[in-house]
């Protein structure tokens, strides 16, 4: 399954599942980051980590870490 770290820059995807357990998921879940959510990649920053996101109308900066816990389609 593909996460949101494989997802290139400019692309809009959609959010399939949350992999994480416990504190992790619910962090990411409180982020706005649910299942069904549209994800747009706005940038990546220069060394690939954290990925700039925008999810909700507002911006958000993932660690490669936790968007690997996020599949997406």
């Amino acid at each position: 399954m593909k996460t949101l770290r494989d997802v290139t820059v400019g692309n809009t995807v959609k959010v399939v599942q949350l992999r994480g357990e416990g504190a992790v998921k619910r962090r990411i879940m409180d982020m706005g980051i649910t299942r069904g959510t549209e994800v747009f990649v706005r940038k990546l920053a220069p060394l690939g980590d954290p990925i700039e996101v925008n999810v909700r109308g507002y911006e958000l900066s993932l660690r490669k870490a936790d968007a690997e816990m996020i599949e997406v389609e």
